[in-house]
């Protein structure tokens, strides 16, 4: 009766003294791996921007670029005459040493200028998950119940609009509607302390989370659908259980599971899709940076903010994984592989 947990690294096996020891064996492994997965990771990207045309320093300097000895002093600073292998080598020491090195165009200290800008990032993604996560599950098991109605049609047509327009369509439209026609929000900045930021960033979430709510909508009536046809439904309405105890207590735990899969994926998602929502309303956060760092080549700037989205997702697909078990008390972490 109860939905096979997909396969994540994670075996269903009886619970018991040995679940504590194999999530920590579990959780050790996986980040065993992810060390050289983040070093593939961040040379492959340290080559594009190698292999890639221009010259951060000529954006740098401007008019100024003529000059031979500045050229040189400059190209010396941050090593950029050396071969690809020792330019990531003497990246990959300082980062072993948590230094993130030094940005080309703001002079400034990578680690100082991610963490200026991580706060609106964080707030945006946080925001922009809760309404995904939340109102998706909601309107999907809503649906779902209410299959064939007014209701399930509205939803579901909601989801086909939001799946289909692209982020950053998406919040032109708002910051035009709510924005400048109707002075309902804020059209610019990120706002200061928490309900200032929250009403600066409400339509670039609302924006980031219209398509990405659809999926949520969608995998999620279609597995409630799915469970409300189950035997063990029947069986409980026959013994006199209430509809909001079948739903709530049976169905919709059960239906989280292909949700929570998802999630990852979908969290990741909104995470990357934050690059073009900050352009769109022009905020100051990794996205923005991470666009200017690329079209001027600062390549400390953008091999720091790689090595931070790629360590993310990494703790993403993990939460995921340990969450299975707070939602199927039967799986149980076991031998990744097993």
């Amino acid at each position: 009766m109860h939905r096979a947990a997909p396969s994540t690294g994670l075996t269903a096996i009886s619970g018991g003294a040995n679940g504590g020891s194999s999530l920590v064996v579990f959780i050790t492994r996986r980040f065993a791996v992810t060390i050289p997965l983040l070093l593939i990771i961040s040379f492959g990207v340290f080559a594009l921007i190698h292999i890639a045309p221009g010259d951060p320093v000529s954006s740098l300097l401007g008019a100024r670029a003529s000059d031979p000895a500045t050229l040189a002093a400059i190209r010396a600073r941050y090593h950029l005459d050396d071969s690809l292998l020792v330019q990531y080598g003497t990246w990959l020491s300082q980062v072993i040493r948590g230094d993130l090195g030094v940005s080309i165009l703001g002079n400034r200290s990578v680690t100082s200028t991610i963490a200026d800008r991580l706060g609106v990032t964080i707030f945006l993604s946080l925001m922009s998950t809760t309404l995904v996560l939340g109102l998706g599950i909601l309107l999907g098991a809503l649906a779902a119940f209410r299959r064939g109605t007014g209701l399930d049609r509205t939803v579901v047509m909601f989801s086909v609009f939001g799946i289909s327009s692209p982020a950053f369509v998406t919040g032109i439209f708002f910051l035009y509607v709510f924005g400048v026609l109707l002075h309902w929000f804020p059209t610019f900045g990120a706002g200061t302390g928490f309900l200032d930021r929250a009403w600066h960033l409400a339509l670039p979430a609302l924006a980031l989370a219209a398509s990405t709510m659809a999926i949520v909508v969608k995998i999620t009536r279609a597995a409630v659908i799915e469970e409300l046809a189950r035997d063990y439904v029947t069986f409980a309405r026959a013994r006199g259980v209430s509809s909001r105890r079948i739903l709530l207590a049976y169905v919709l735990r059960n239906s989280l599971i292909p949700v929570i899969t998802a999630a990852g994926l979908i969290v990741i998602g909104i995470l990357a899709g934050a690059i073009y929502v900050e352009v769109t309303f022009s905020l100051p956060g990794l996205g923005a940076l991470m666009i200017d760092a690329v079209q001027k080549r600062d390549i400390p700037t953008i091999q720091g903010i790689t090595l931070l989205f790629s360590a993310f997702v990494v703790l993403v697909n993990l939460a995921v994984d340990v969450i299975y078990t707070l939602i199927d008390p039967r799986i149980r972490f076991g031998r990744v592989g097993s």
